[in-house]
């Protein structure tokens, strides 16, 4: 017979999901994140496109970095079962690109140095720490699923793009026709991930780490893009 759990704690944690545990630990850092300068101005409809296309740019860079490295990762025991095709957003964000600066979008973009330094430790996670890159996985496609649509809304109202058309999107996953259910199964995934217990904790370390990464590109863009007095 096993032996009891030697603390009460770790009893605890065992009977949490992992999906419920890994939200409710990156919590305040999820607030945070959502609560920034930028991202109220700019869901508050007090930005110019502008600093949309901006933040759009930021993302194209995190999104090439999460999603060049799916194909190295397709047969990761821990990460593999994540990388969905129906997710992959960077050629959407090419387009979105595309409609808001012209074909010649590229010609000069540069990170933010934030977004350099998040992009930097996705692709670290993801060739050295599949487990990791989960974590920058989930706090990414999960949230896009979720409050991305409320940017979506905001966008299309503020700036007057088509409905789920060029300009968002990203927001539009074509390939997920129910999202709820998605989501769910993605939970599950999270649930099962094959990895004790000790990992599991470093991820949660290392979703606590995206959001704040995450932060730290909107606090840039606040500066970049601050309202007058």
């Amino acid at each position: 017979m096993a032996a009891p759990s030697s603390t009460p704690s770790a009893h605890s944690a065992a009977s949490v999901p992992f999906s419920t545990l890994i939200r409710t630990a990156s919590h305040e850092q999820h607030t945070e994140a959502e609560n920034s300068s930028f991202m109220g101005d700019l869901l508050g409809g007090k930005l110019g496109v502008t600093a949309y296309r901006r933040y759009t740019e930021q993302l194209w860079f995190v999104y090439r970095a999460l999603e060049g490295a799916a194909e190295a990762l397709a047969g990761d025991p821990v990460a593999g079962p994540f990388l969905r095709p129906e997710l992959a957003r960077t050629a959407e964000l090419e387009r979105d690109l595309a409609h808001l600066g012209g074909p010649s979008w590229r010609t000069g973009l540069e990170p933010l140095p934030a977004t350099a330094a998040y992009a930097d430790r996705v692709t670290e996670c993801a060739a050295r720490w599949p487990a990791g890159y989960v974590a920058h996985h989930y706090t990414r496609y999960l949230g896009d699923l979720s409050g991305g649509q409320i940017i979506r809304g905001t966008a299309e109202k503020t700036w007057g793009f088509a409905r789920k058309g060029d300009g968002v999107r990203f927001y539009v996953f074509e390939g997920i026709g129910n999202p709820a259910a998605f989501k769910r199964e993605y939970r599950e995934l999270l649930d099962a991930l094959p990895v004790d217990d000790l990992e599991k904790q470093r991820v949660v370390d290392e979703c606590k780490r995206a959001f704040a990464l995450n932060t730290a590109v909107f606090r840039e863009l606040g500066e970049e893009f601050p309202l007058s007095a």
